[in-house]
């Protein structure tokens, strides 16, 4: 299925943009990090296991076992903080 991916603030930077199409045999928003990590490179350092990244689909914040389906968005960001 084809997503819509969008990275913001620290990730869109290490990533030099910040949004791509992307096709995906992912089912769930962790699986399609883990396929992002396989990637390599900018992707793995970037999304890496054990880095705190918030995600969410379709504009609404979502855990990793949230269901991916054909255009959906999804977006990944850092934790932000108020102050």
């Amino acid at each position: 299925m084809q997503l819509q991916l969008r990275y913001f603030a620290s990730l869109r930077e290490a990533l030099g943009t910040g949004s791509e199409t992307w096709t995906t045999q992912a089912a769930t928003v962790g699986g399609l990090r883990d396929e992002l990590i396989a990637r390599g490179g900018a992707y793995a350092e970037a999304l890496a296991r054990g880095r705190a990244l918030r995600a969410s689909r379709n504009q609404v914040l979502c855990e990793e076992d949230a269901v991916l389906s054909e255009g959906a968005e999804v977006a990944f960001f850092p934790p932000v903080t108020g102050g």
